[in-house]
C-alpha cells in the first residue's frame, strides 16, 4: 500500500490537524510517561519546518460523550512544551468558533492542542457531522497515531476522507517497520506469541501460521496446547475448553509447514510468588499439584537456535510470568538473544503490545529491537492480518 507522507505535501502557511495520540499516563495531573509525546515531535517540528501550523487532535481516557474534567488535554500542556521545546496553547473545544479562533490566533512556531476529541459522543461514532467539523479546522490532515488507526472515528478516519491527507512521521515508521516484518519479511520469519490465552489471539495464532516459518508459543497460552497434546499442566492456568481449537491450530500449521515451538521442559512451582521454591521438568512431567510458570533452558536454548537461523523476528507477548523472578528468565534469555543478534545486523527484530514492552525493558533489550511499535491493539489487529481503518484511508 503506497501512502502520503510529510515529504508528499506542500504544508507552507497551512494548518495541519494532526491526530496524535496523547493517551499517556498521569498520575495526580502529572504525565508519568512522555513516551508518546517525545515520539511525536519529529512530526511537529517538521510540519513547523516546511511552514505549516500544526493542530493537535488527540483522545484521553473514555469519557463516553461526555465532558468530563479530569479528562482534559490541558493537564498535558506542560509535558508537551517540554517535550517539544516550543509554545504550546491549548484550546477548549475541538471544534466550532472557540476552535477557530484559536487556529486564527497561533503564532508561527507555535503549536495548537485541542480538546479531548471523545468529549463529544460522534466522535466513537465516527459522525459524518463531526468529521466535517474537524475538517472545517485544517487544510491537511496528518495521521499519527498508529495506536488508534484500528478504530474508525471521527478523527481518525471520517476527517481523512474530507482534507488531503497523509502519515507523519511515526505513522510512517510503523507502517514501514511492519511491512518489512510481515509484509515483505526477509525469510526465515519467526513470531514470538505469548500471554495468558489462546481465546484472546485466536486470530493472530490463525494468520500467523500461514505467514511465518517458525512460531514460538509461551506463556498461559502455551499450557492449552500442551493439554491439547494429552499432557497433564496440573493447576496451571490453561483454558481447557479451547484445546480443540489449538489442536486445529496445530493441525493447520502442520499442512502450512509452519514449525511450532512448544516447551519441552518447564519451570513449576506450587505457590504464585517472587522466589518461590521451583523446579525444572520434562514438559509431560508437571505435577498435579503444581503449575507451569515458565519454560525451562532447553526450551530457550531451542528458541535461541531458532533465531540465529531466522532473519526476521516479529514479537508480542511474554513466555512466562516475567513480573515475578525466577519466573522471567526464559523471555529475559530469549529477548537478549534477539537483541544480540539485532545489534550484530542478523535479525530484523519489531515488537510491540504492552506487556512485550515492559518484558523487553525489563530484559534491557527493547533499546536493541529494530522497532518497538508504539501500539497495542493496532499492532495485534495489524498481526491478526486485519486491515487498519486508520491506515487504509490514507491511501484511498
Amino acid at each position: 500500500m503506497r501512502w502520503n507522507s510529510l515529504d508528499d505535501m506542500d504544508l507552507n502557511a497551512k494548518t495541519v490537524l494532526v491526530r496524535a495520540d496523547l493517551n499517556v499516563p498521569v498520575e495526580d495531573g502529572r504525565v508519568t510517561d512522555d513516551t508518546r509525546i517525545q515520539r511525536l515531535a519529529p512530526t511537529v517540528h517538521d510540519i513547523i519546518a516546511k511552514g505549516g501550523r500544526p493542530v493537535l487532535l488527540s483522545h484521553f481516557g473514555r469519557p463516553k460523550g461526555k465532558v468530563v474534567p479530569e479528562m482534559s488535554l490541558q493537564m498535558l500542556i506542560p509535558a508537551i512544551e517540554t517535550a517539544f521545546g516550543l509554545t504550546v496553547s491549548f484550546c477548549a473545544d475541538c471544534r466550532g468558533p472557540a476552535a477557530q479562533a484559536a487556529i486564527a490566533a497561533l503564532g508561527e512556531g507555535a503549536v495548537l492542542v485541542l480538546e479531548n476529541t471523545r468529549f463529544h459522543p460522534g466522535e466513537e461514532k465516527n459522525d459524518p457531522a463531526l468529521a466535517a467539523e474537524f475538517a472545517d479546522l485544517g487544510d491537511v490532515f496528518c495521521a499519527d497515531a498508529f495506536s488508534c488507526a484500528h478504530r474508525a472515528h471521527a478523527s481518525t478516519e471520517g476527517v481523512a476522507r474530507l482534507v488531503p491527507s497523509c502519515a507523519g512521521r511515526l505513522m510512517e515508521a510503523e507502517l514501514t517497520a511492519l511491512n518489512a516484518a510481515l509484509g515483505a519479511p526477509d525469510r526465515p520469519l519467526v513470531a514470538v506469541v505469548g500471554g495468558a490465552k489462546v481465546s484472546t489471539k485466536l486470530e493472530l495464532l490463525g494468520n500467523l501460521v500461514e505467514k511465518v516459518d517458525h512460531l514460538v508459543i509461551g506463556g498461559g497460552m502455551a499450557n492449552t496446547f500442551l493439554a491439547a497434546q494429552g499432557i497433564d499442566v496440573g493447576k496451571s492456568l490453561c483454558e481447557h475448553e479451547m484445546t480443540q481449537t489449538a489442536a486445529e491450530i496445530l493441525t493447520k500449521a502442520a499442512t502450512t509447514g509452519c514449525d511450532i515451538v512448544l516447551p519441552s521442559d518447564i519451570v513449576v512451582a506450587r505457590e504464585f510468588r517472587a522466589g518461590a521454591d521451583s523446579e525444572t521438568l520434562p514438559a509431560d512431567t508437571c505435577p498435579a499439584d503444581a503449575m507451569i510458570l515458565d519454560a525451562g533452558p532447553e526450551t530457550v536454548a531451542r528458541i535461541a537456535t531458532v533465531m540465529e537461523g531466522a532473519r526476521t523476528l516479529i514479537w508480542n507477548g511474554p513466555l512466562g510470568a516475567f513480573e515475578i523472578p525466577p519466573f522471567d528468565e526464559a523471555t529475559n534469555s530469549a529477548a537478549r538473544k534477539a537483541a544480540a543478534l539485532t545489534r550484530a545486523g542478523k535479525l530484523v527484530t519489531v515488537a510491540g503490545g504492552g506487556d512485550t514492552v515492559a518484558a523487553l525493558n525489563q530484559a534491557n533489550a527493547a533499546h536493541d529491537f529494530t522497532y518497538i511499535s508504539s501500539a497495542g491493539g493496532a499492532f495485534l489487529e495489524w498481526m491478526e492480518g486485519k486491515t487498519l481503518p486508520g491506515v487504509a484511508v490514507l491511501g484511498d
